[in-house]
């Protein structure tokens, strides 16, 4: 795969603006995670919220087959903006910082559950 950060366009906070995938690569695309453990316990705050998304982001993957390594797309849709350099700070446990997938973020009015902050989708390659 090759992650592409053009000089021509602002740069990026942590993500890359282009990823080329190998040729024959299988895609996973997941469901929206968000922050509520098997049990059905929604996590405390934005912090827990994030953290309990990427690791259930983590097990939709591996049960796909997949890995971190293979993200080249996360989605994020959250309540509000305020929390984004924490919600970097937790993404950056889990991708490959050296080559971080492409990313988008939007702002919405309400998740499906009042009290979820926050959802993410992820696309992998599988190589």
């Amino acid at each position: 795969m090759e992650f592409v950060t053009p000089e021509d366009l602002p740069a990026p906070a942590g993500y890359s603006h282009a990823v080329i995938t190998d040729p024959g690569a299988r895609l996973v695309v997941t469901s929206g995670q968000v922050g509520i453990a098997a049990d059905g316990t929604v996590a405390e705050g934005w912090e827990a919220q994030t953290r309990q998304t990427f690791v259930n982001l983590g097990i939709a993957l591996a049960a796909a087959g997949s890995t971190w390594a293979e993200v080249v797309k996360l989605t994020y849709f959250v309540v509000a903006t305020d929390e984004l350099p924490m919600i970097r700070s937790v993404r950056d446990e889990f991708v490959d910082v050296k080559h971080p997938p492409a990313s988008s973020l939007v702002q919405v009015a309400g998740l499906f559950r009042p009290d979820v902050l926050i959802e993410i989708e992820a696309t992998a390659a599988i190589r």
